[in-house]
């Protein structure tokens, strides 16, 4: 099996995959270092939360806004926008400690929960990622895009514990972390200048559209609500809920855990090419529908199990597959939608996935307390299937170019 087409992938394309490594490491370690910045200067639980409601809110609203604004401008400009958001959110950050500002700042700053999901750079990425790349080989440029993402992040979670081994060092602790935000806008630099070397956008600007979303909208709104269904599925497995079910269920250890979400982590990391690899073969609508299901059922069986390795198994299998949607997911969107739509595609997909998945927690923390805790596993599988099916149902007809014969 060969997951990638053995094809040299356009310096354009190079540009992202490096700048995207660097966000994602960025985020890895900066969404961990925030509340702990946050804790140090003496913010409450209670005001963490709202500077965690203003991030996730502001970075929303940008990512729209980018998606509808982005046919007007050049790329190449709003990529060097964004890379300055970051360097600006690093050095205002370290330099603030009262609650007005650092509000301000999360609301409109690059950092954000949702760790590579959501930014404005996200639908720019994906607009260009498309534009320089046959129909043949898109989705395994998001799978390479979503892997790079993936591994960088989780070697930036690493990083957090830098400001530890500074501290044991002779360091102060909150120095320590304020290096962490100047490391994070010094990644914003060193991605400015990867966007610096993207060629100027050289259309013509009389055939840049009236309005961002045209013949695509109907195609748009709807896998909009499909992948929000989806989101909010997933709100009642998220990771610190699903190791609450296990400490409180199994009584599984910290460090058992830990093992647990690495090898997790990387299995689902790792499934991305597996996924492209199965897309040219069954197509992309089948591989996110056909991958998803099992993994649901896993989910939904792993509820209703006793034992602890036979459990942490259908975990592991689920982790295998239930990411395999997400490079399909991106290259679909693309591929089905007009190429002066393709940044606001990206964004009105997105943001509402975002917004849809913080819901569900709040409602899997009552059914976790309940007399049948494995609640929000049952609830999130079923809701996934029932996402599946609706997609196959509405979406098995409208295939992407590289699949029409």
């Amino acid at each position: 099996m060969t997951p990638f087409p053995l094809t040299k992938a356009p310096p354009d394309i190079l540009c992202l995959y490096a700048a995207r490594a660097l966000r994602g490491f960025g985020d890895g370690f900066a969404i961990i270092v925030l509340p702990v910045y946050l804790s140090a200067i003496g913010f409450s639980a209670q005001q963490i939360g709202l500077v965690a409601s203003a991030s996730l809110l502001g970075t929303a609203a940008l990512t729209l806004l980018t998606g509808f604004i982005a046919p007007r401008f050049q790329l190449r400009s709003l990529f060097l926008a964004g890379a300055g958001l970051v360097c600006f959110t690093g050095l205002v950050f370290p330099s603030i400690e009262s609650i007005a500002p650092i509000l301000l700042v999360a609301f409109v700053g690059s950092i954000n929960p949702s760790s590579g999901d959501l930014g404005m750079l996200v639908p720019l990425e994906h607009a260009l990622l498309t534009k320089e790349t046959a129909d043949r080989n898109r989705t395994s440029v998001f799978a390479k895009y979503s892997l790079i993402g993936s591994l960088a992040s989780a070697f930036g979670s690493l990083a957090a514990g830098l400001p530890g081994v500074l501290a044991s060092d002779g360091w102060s602790r909150l120095a320590a972390i304020k290096l962490m935000f100047y490391a994070y806008a010094t990644l914003g630099l060193l991605a400015a200048l990867l966007y610096r070397r993207l060629p100027r956008d050289t259309g013509d600007t009389a055939s840049v559209p009236k309005v961002a979303l045209g013949p695509s909208r109907g195609v748009v709104y709807k896998l909009a609500a499909l992948f929000s269904m989806d989101a909010f599925a997933g709100g009642f497995v998220v990771q610190s809920l699903l190791a609450l079910w296990l400490f409180q269920r199994f009584n599984l250890s910290l460090e058992a855990a830990g093992l647990y979400f690495f090898c997790a982590s990387l299995l689902g990391a790792f499934s991305f090419p597996v996924a492209a690899w199965l897309a040219r073969r069954i197509g992309l609508i089948n591989t996110m529908v056909f991958t998803h299901i099992p993994s649901s059922l896993c989910l939904i069986a792993a509820a209703f199990c006793s034992n602890l390795s036979a459990v942490l198994s259908l975990l592991l299998v689920r982790s295998a597959l239930s990411q395999m949607d997400v490079p399909t997911r991106s290259s679909y969107v693309m591929a089905v939608v007009t190429p002066a739509e393709r940044t606001a595609a990206a964004s009105v997909t997105a943001v509402p996935r975002s917004l849809a998945s913080s819901i569900s927690p709040a409602i899997a923390g009552v059914m976790l307390a309940g007399p049948f805790s494995a609640l929000p596993l049952v609830v999130c599988g079923s809701l996934k299937i029932a996402y599946d099916l609706a997609l196959l149902r509405m979406f098995r007809h409208t295939k992407p170019p590289e699949e029409v014969h």
